[in-house]
């Protein structure tokens, strides 16, 4: 049903069920059911139009991957006694998939290296430029 909504833009119930999506051979009480769950799960929003609801997802499909596989990690990383044990699972995960991953995933890590760095650095010249004293005139 994200998938029909993403293409959409947004959609009532009966939009989704008479029109060409993947959802057209669903009962209308499923559809709904499921649009209201995801609603509840701050997944989409809704708005009234009629006795209906319209509803439009709140994340596009990138930001929901990016937060699952967000979430999948802290729950790794929060279910294991040793943090390296589940990044040493990601690289073997990445080196089956693609080797060239590994390449992608070490420079990821090395702009959030100097990113990091720099914040560190403005935020030790504000808090240096805050701490001297004003001269009196």
């Amino acid at each position: 049903m994200l998938e029909a909504l993403w293409e959409r833009g947004s959609a009532t119930v009966r939009d989704l069920v008479n029109g060409a999506s993947a959802c057209h051979d669903l009962a209308y009480t499923t559809v709904m059911t499921t649009l209201d769950r995801l609603f509840k799960k701050n997944l989409l929003s809704r708005r009234e139009e009629g006795r209906a609801f319209r509803y439009t997802p709140l994340f596009s499909r990138e930001e929901l991957h990016r937060e699952v596989a967000g979430e999948a990690f802290r729950q790794l990383l929060d279910a294991s006694p040793a943090s390296s044990l589940p990044l040493s699972y990601l690289v073997e995960v990445l080196t089956k998939r693609d080797a060239h991953l590994l390449d992608e995933l070490s420079e990821v890590v090395e702009a959030k290296r100097r990113q990091l760095r720099a914040e560190t650095r403005e935020l030790r010249t504000n808090a240096g430029a805050q701490s001297k004293p004003k001269d009196k005139v």
